[in-house]
């Protein structure tokens, strides 16, 4: 691997992909890539690096590098790319596999010290926290997080120079037709955190038991001089930790915790909100203090930290005087958590959450939870379910019933189009905070609605 020159990156504007791709261009490995013409919130990012991905996937477009990575997405390891560098013998890896490689740091011809973090919700946040205080006292660490970008970083991911490597571990399958490992299993760090186990992606874990299982074999990976940090907490992470024998610290709120979260964050003025947020601080925290920081250090970096794309990220104020938000949430959980944030930071104010659900799979599983999702807002509006690209339509799932089951708040508008002129017609005033959310592509309305310069 260290004598990898250039490397093709098959689906290359995922939020998975692009750090990867960054990372490789900074490291001063040729760098191609192709995705299809769709605008993503990974193309500013690619721009400022220099890259420009090749549109649409054709076998021309391998010109003989060393190495192919590709994503689950876009067909995957039947790609007509990846098919034409398998015809001609080009070594061809997953990303997944590609984040375990670089972490590795045998591509770059090092060693790196590894942080992994994974969970069904909060990866992202708490990885860039953990960038974020590295970079703030001058660790100079490499990242990978599976995001547009983070302020404080400024990339979603980079080569450093020093001895730290910090990756979002996915807990998704690592190809869904002919590769189901789960991502996470790829890296094998010094420490990992897991910052919550719950059950999601029921195409890729039959029950929570089986997710649960999946986290503690991740764990499992640690070497004998490893630690894990975990939300001591959840009931999942309880049920882990029983069966989990390797070095361990806990952070919550209850007292049984290693660390207790309001103390280690007394002395730290968050600029992101939620409790949510506060959870994912006191794991980088924690991680802080593993790594030998001093606690003024890290609360230096967390301070530094001011959010990361498409979580409660602030889009603008519109004509009308609305604040509109946007967030990343798609999980039951998740979305209560972040609305919960949102009626905490504004009481007084009317809430509108427009809410794009993300895979049928997902939808049709947790149908009832979502009904219970929505009840720190004012109004939901429901749009039709965004079909990832890595399952089928299924009619038997549909968004008209949850909007019933939810009641009167709940307004169903299936098209973005629709939702936009709603919401211009509504003429929103300054007592409205305005929140897109799901992991789909609900975010691109504030393109179309009236935002102030």
């Amino acid at each position: 691997m260290n004598k990898i020159k250039s490397i093709h990156f098959v689906g290359i504007k995922g939020v998975g992909m692009t750090p990867l791709a960054i990372i490789a261009k900074e490291a001063e490995i040729k760098v191609s890539g192709s995705d299809t013409a769709d605008e993503f919130i990974t193309d500013v990012v690619l721009k400022k690096a220099g890259i420009i991905p090749l549109v649409g996937f054709s076998k021309t477009h391998i010109l003989n590098p060393d190495l192919v990575i590709t994503t689950g997405a876009h067909g995957g390891f039947s790609n007509p790319e990846v098919l034409e560098a398998k015809r001609k013998n080009i070594k061809v890896i997953t990303q997944g596999e590609a984040v375990g490689i670089f972490m590795g740091g045998e591509i770059f011809g090092r060693k790196f010290f590894g942080i992994s973090i994974t969970g069904t919700h909060g990866k992202t946040t708490t990885t860039a926290m953990i960038a974020s205080l590295l970079k703030t006292n001058n660790f100079d660490p490499s990242f990978l997080i599976g995001t547009a970008n983070a302020e404080s970083l400024g990339a979603p991911g980079h080569y450093g120079k020093g001895k730290f490597f910090v990756a979002e571990a996915d807990e998704y399958m690592t190809e869904p037709t002919f590769d189901k490992t789960i991502k996470h299993m790829w890296q094998h760090p010094k420490i990992a955190v897991i910052t919550n186990i719950e059950f999601d992606h029921p195409d890729a874990y039959s029950s929570l038991d089986d997710t649960r299982e999946k986290f503690l074999k991740f764990a499992n990976q640690l070497p004998e001089d490893g630690v894990l940090i975990t939300w001591g907490d959840d009931p999942q992470v309880r049920k882990l930790l029983t069966e989990y024998k390797g070095k361990k610290i806990t952070y919550g709120s209850a007292k049984q915790n290693d660390y207790i979260v309001d103390e280690v964050l007394k002395n730290v003025t968050l600029s992101v909100f939620g409790a949510h947020n506060r959870l994912n601080a006191a794991a980088a925290f924690v991680v802080g203090l593993k790594i030998g920081l001093l606690p003024e250090q890290i609360n230096k970096g967390l301070e530094k930290f001011t959010g990361s794309k498409r979580r409660s990220e602030f889009i603008g104020t519109l004509m009308s005087g609305a604040q509109l938000f946007d967030d990343y949430a798609h999980h039951p959980t998740e979305i209560q958590k972040a609305l919960k944030a949102f009626r905490e930071k504004f009481p007084n104010s009317k809430i509108v959450c427009i809410f794009q659900p993300h895979t049928y799979s997902r939808t049709k599983s947790l149908f009832e939870q979502f009904s219970d999702s929505f009840k720190d807002v004012d109004i939901v509006i429901l749009t039709n379910i965004y079909s990832s690209l890595r399952e089928k339509p299924d009619p038997t799932v549909s968004m008209e019933n949850l909007a019933t089951k939810i009641g009167k708040k709940a307004l169903f508008i299936p098209k973005l189009n629709d939702v936009i002129k709603y919401i211009n017609n509504q003429s929103y005033g300054h007592n409205v905070v305005l929140i897109t959310m799901g992991a789909g592509d609900v975010y691109k309305i504030s393109e179309e609605l009236r935002i102030k310069n």
